[in-house]
C-alpha cells in the first residue's frame, strides 16, 4: 500500500491527469488508460512534468495498477514486431533528459536500432553528440526504420553527421561484414558497437523446440555478436566500447523462452571473456541486462492477454520503457564508465540478481 501523504502528492495528481485527458481504449468490457509515461512526445505529458514532476508521471502507472487498468490486449502475427502498430507506443526519451555532450565526435553502430531499446539508445546517443548508424530487417521493419531516421535527424547535434540505416539479416557472417564495411566506408571508424538485435519465441516444452528455431534464435542473438565484433575490432581504436544486450532471464531463467534465455546467458559469458581479451587494446566491453520492457518483441511473442498485463510481475509492478534502459548504454559508452569492463548493468524493475 502507498501512504496517504504520498498518494496525495503523486498518485492522486496522476489520477487527476489521467481523468483530465489521458487516452483510453475499450476492450472486453474494460477501459485501458494509456499511462502518462507513454506520452513523452505529447504536450499533455510535457505539461504534467512541469506541474507535477516526473515522480507524478511514474505514479500514474501505480494508480493504473491499483485500479486494474493496463495497456490494451494486442498481438502481432509477424516477427520481428512493429513499433508503429503498438498501443501505446514505447517511450524512447524522457522530456526531462538533459544531454551533456558525453559522446561528441563518436561513431556508433546499434543493431536492431529501428525500434524498442535500440531506437531509444540511438536517440540518446544522438542527443549526446554521436553519429548513429543502425541495422534493421528489410521489408518487415521499413516503417519503423524510417521513423527512427527522422528521430535521429531531429536529435543530432551540429557536430554530428547524418544517421545511416542498414537493412540486413545479422545471422550470417558475410552480412555482418557488409554492415561493418558500410559503416567504415561512410564514417571511417567505429567507436561504439551496440550488439542489441534479438528475437524470441515462446515454447512450452523443450521437445517442441525445433532445430530450425533453435538455430535461428542463436544466429540472431549471439552468432551476430561474434561476427560483428570479429569484423568491427580492426576499425575500433583505443577508447572504443562494445555494449552487448543480455537479459534478466540470463540470471533468473525463463521456462517458456528457453532458447532465448540460453542465448542471453551466452552473451553474458561472451561479454566477460571478450572484455579480458581486448583489455590490452584499451577497448572496454560491458553488457546491459534489462528486465521486462515494453518493446515490439512483446506483442510479437505473447498472447493478447499476456501483453495487456506484461511487466506486472516485477517488484516495481510495471514493465520498463526503452527510455528507462537507454541511459545505461550512455553511461557505458561514455568516459563516465572508464573503470568498467566485463560488467553488467541491471535496469530490471527491482529483481535482485548476482551480477
Amino acid at each position: 500500500m502507498i501512504a496517504a501523504g504520498r498518494m496525495c502528492s503523486h498518485v492522486l495528481a496522476a489520477r487527476t491527469l489521467l481523468s483530465a485527458g489521458a487516452p483510453s481504449f475499450g476492450g472486453s468490457g474494460k477501459i485501458y488508460h494509456v499511462g502518462l509515461a507513454q506520452l513523452s512526445r505529447r504536450s499533455t505529458y510535457r505539461a504534467s512534468c512541469r506541474i507535477h514532476s516526473l515522480p507524478a508521471v511514474r505514479a500514474a502507472q501505480i494508480a493504473q495498477k491499483e485500479e486494474g487498468q493496463f495497456r490494451p490486449p494486442q498481438m502481432q502475427e509477424t516477427h520481428p514486431g512493429k513499433e508503429h502498430e503498438m498501443e501505446p507506443k514505447p517511450s524512447y526519451i524522457r522530456p526531462a533528459y538533459k544531454p551533456a555532450g558525453k559522446l561528441e565526435g563518436k561513431i556508433a553502430l546499434v543493431t536492431g536500432g529501428d525500434s524498442g531499446i535500440g531506437r531509444s539508445v540511438g536517440v540518446h546517443f544522438a542527443l549526446e553528440g554521436a553519429t548513429v548508424a543502425f541495422t534493421y530487417v528489410a521489408g518487415l521493419e521499413d516503417k519503423d526504420a524510417e521513423d527512427t531516421i527522422k528521430l535521429l535527424k531531429d536529435s543530432k547535434t551540429s557536430g554530428a553527421q547524418d544517421p545511416f540505416k542498414i537493412p540486413t539479416d545479422l545471422g550470417f557472417d558475410e552480412n555482418c561484414k557488409k554492415v561493418i564495411d558500410a559503416v567504415v566506408e561512410k564514417y571511417g571508424q567505429i567507436d561504439i558497437l551496440v550488439n542489441n538485435a534479438a528475437e524470441q519465441h515462446t515454447v512450452e516444452n523443450v521437445e517442441d523446440l525445433s532445430p530450425e528455431q533453435l538455430e535461428r534464435t542463436f544466429r540472431t542473438n549471439i552468432f551476430s555478436q561474434f561476427f560483428l565484433v570479429r569484423h568491427g575490432l580492426p576499425h575500433m581504436k583505443e577508447g572504443s566500447t562494445i555494449i552487448n544486450t543480455t537479459s534478466v532471464n540470463a540470471f533468473k531463467g525463463n521456462a517458456k523462452l528457453l532458447d532465448y534465455t540460453a542465448t542471453k546467458g551466452s552473451i553474458l559469458a561472451f561479454t566477460r571473456g571478450l572484455a579480458l581479451q581486448v583489455i590490452n587494446r584499451g577497448i572496454r566491453v560491458n553488457a546491459v541486462a534489462p528486465g521486462p520492457v515494453w518493446t515490439p518483441l512483446i506483442p510479437a511473442s505473447f498472447k493478447p492477454e499476456q501483453s495487456a498485463s506484461f511487466g506486472q510481475q516485477t517488484p516495481m509492478g510495471r514493465a520498463g520503457e526503452p527510455d528507462d534502459i537507454a541511459p545505461s548504454y550512455v553511461f557505458l559508452a561514455s568516459d563516465d564508465s572508464s573503470l568498467f569492463t566485463g560488467q553488467c548493468l541491471h535496469p530490471n524493475g527491482g529483481y535482485v540478481v548476482n551480477a
